[in-house]
């Protein structure tokens, strides 16, 4: 299997999105490495918002509400999903599950050592962010879906 990864060309000069990249690998349970990419804004010290988009949509499609939630004293985390926007794509479609999703997010949370979070999922992220919650429930204030 290959893990494929936009370059970083095809991002430049997208309208409302001045956004510096954030990146953190995490390790599937095949062992097959993969590198989330992130949008992190706001002060460090606030209590994080963690966006999650759906399928087959990336960050981007929180563009104006990262602002908006910034703008407000949120930290926020908007979080491209493996498989979109910046984030690695396995090329093998049957890696892909809603358990290694999970898994994969769980981990991004816990490596981010993100606490006090607004969860807040849509779409196939509301099903990845959901489910996360049974590891990371300790890490989540508060759930919008």
């Amino acid at each position: 299997m290959e893990v494929l990864r936009t370059p970083d060309g095809c991002f430049l000069g997208l309208p409302d999105w001045d956004y510096e990249p954030s990146y953190r690998t995490v390790t599937a349970d095949d062992g097959t490495e993969v590198r989330f990419h992130f949008v992190a804004v706001g002060p460090r010290d606030a209590a994080p918002v963690v966006l999650l988009h759906g399928n087959p949509s990336w960050s981007y499609l929180h563009r104006h509400m990262i602002r908006g939630l910034a703008d407000r004293g949120h930290r926020v985390i908007a979080v491209d999903l493996i498989g979109h926007g910046r984030s690695d794509k396995p090329d093998d479609r049957k890696w892909y599950s809603v358990a290694r999703h999970v898994d994969l997010l769980a981990q991004l949370i816990e490596g981010e050592d993100l606490n006090g979070i607004t969860l807040y999922c849509q779409d196939w992220g509301g099903i990845i962010g959901l489910c996360a919650l049974e590891r990371v429930a300790a890490r989540v204030d508060r759930v919008v879906a």
